[in-house]
């Protein structure tokens, strides 16, 4: 075993300042765990839990006036079994905490980043999860965030970000027939709850931005990574593989669309305005024609277009449907 050096004064202070919350952490803790845990010798542990108790709150003029404003030991525990318990925490746990809500919020933020490739490859995050759920002044409500139908494109994507490898696969845009595509992947991004994987394309030469939900088949390739080091295009920018969209809505929508037109061409006429704007799915446009009850019209892609009508009717039909079991369950009663 490998001799302990002698702690130095910039350790003790670091160590006092770790060693107080992974007590409070643990409840009870041996000498010897606490000591293997900060890499020092079991008489330098008991030495450093010792001098705990004259370590405290300030009183007014400066100096530790009361025993409640120290920290105390369980000291017949250290004594007969060296087993370490703090009595007195100097109101270290009288802190605010987390509503249940706030914790379920990060919870479920935490649950997204855990799903981005590379992220949770250490543990860490599943253990602020953990963290969370026990120091919320409530019990967070259980989260569940889904990744979409996305799981094995994205294993696959973040293996050869790991492994700095292309990653080959068949890519279906809006109205277009399938390509193979060849990807130095760069990164992976999120927005409005869809995945895109952003890279150097090898058939078009320039880095694109594909959207998860169209890619098909992916394999790892045996192709280093070479254009790693390119810029990122803007989301949905010029060099997008995604789909190209045209809507129209009156112009006092406008505001509402701010985040739709910030990179769309747009033309205002009597206060009508057509838009044309690149999106990930156009077929996902179909949210937003039904979010302003038909103030937004789709008219390209035609796919889009049906896809908005088809949505529509399938929920009017649902409607229907309520309306009509509610209407027997009225006559059975009768």
């Amino acid at each position: 075993m490998a001799a302990h050096k002698p702690l130095l004064t910039s350790d003790r202070v670091r160590a006092y300042l770790t060693l107080v919350p992974y007590l409070l952490e643990r409840g009870e803790v041996s000498l010897a765990d606490a000591a293997a845990e900060f890499e020092m010798t079991v008489p330098q542990m008991r030495a450093m839990v010792e001098k705990l108790t004259v370590i405290g709150l300030p009183g007014d003029e400066g100096y530790w006036q009361a025993p409640q404003e120290l920290f105390d030991i369980n000291w017949d525990l250290l004594d007969e079994q060296g087993i370490i318990e703090i009595t007195n925490d100097v109101g270290l746990r009288r802190v605010p905490k987390f509503t249940a809500r706030e914790a379920a919020a990060l919870v479920a933020g935490l649950q997204l980043a855990s799903a981005m490739p590379g992220v949770d490859e250490s543990g860490v995050v599943q253990g602020l999860i953990a963290k969370l759920s026990r120091g919320a002044a409530g019990l967070p409500a259980d989260v569940i965030v889904a990744p979409g139908p996305v799981d094995a494109v994205r294993t696959v994507v973040a293996t050869a970000l790991q492994e700095h490898v292309a990653v080959s696969f068949t890519y279906r845009a809006p109205d277009a027939a399938p390509t193979t595509r060849t990807v130095d992947p760069v990164t992976v991004l999120i927005t409005n709850g869809q995945w895109y994987l952003q890279g150097w394309c090898h058939l078009r030469r320039a880095m694109r931005t594909f959207h998860l939900d169209r890619v098909s088949e992916p394999r790892l390739t045996d192709i280093p990574i070479e254009h790693g080091d390119e810029p990122v295009p803007e989301l949905f920018a010029g060099g997008s593989e995604n789909g190209e969209a045209v809507i129209r809505f009156p112009e006092r929508l406008a505001p509402l669309l701010r985040d739709y037109l910030a990179r769309a061409d747009a033309r205002v006429a009597d206060g009508v305005v057509t838009a044309t704007l690149r999106v990930g799915d156009p077929l996902s446009l179909k949210r937003l024609a039904a979010r302003f009850g038909g103030a937004v019209e789709i008219l390209e892609p035609a796919a889009a277009r049906s896809a908005a009508r088809d949505w529509a009717r399938a929920g009017l039909a649902l409607y229907n449907a309520d309306n009509a079991d509610g209407a027997d369950s009225a006559s059975s009663a009768r």
